[in-house]
């Protein structure tokens, strides 16, 4: 989980997974480019949207636009370096 400016883990093990750290890294990204607070809110009216949509909490989180840039781009450790800035809009 990714609360700016950490990177909670689970377990010692998981700094190990390069993937969940480039994951974590773009959700800290994406709260720099809406200035924290913003972040927080829109993930959870869209949380809450697709809760409503498609009633079940596992798919609401996979379809947050916020989630869906982090878990096209987790395995990409350039992402970040490339300047994709706001990325996440392509995805509204």
């Amino acid at each position: 989980m990714a609360i700016f400016p950490f990177i909670l883990l689970k377990s010692e093990k998981l700094k190990a997974d390069q993937e969940i750290i480039n994951h974590e890294k773009i959700h800290l990204r994406q709260q720099l480019e809406l200035l924290i607070l913003p972040f927080y809110i829109f993930y959870l009216i869209n949380y809450l949207i697709n809760l409503l949509r498609y009633k079940s909490h596992h798919l609401a989180y996979r379809k947050i636009i916020f989630e869906q840039e982090a878990y096209q781009h987790e395995a990409n450790m350039n992402y970040l370096k490339n300047n994709n800035w706001y990325g996440w809009i392509k995805l509204i």
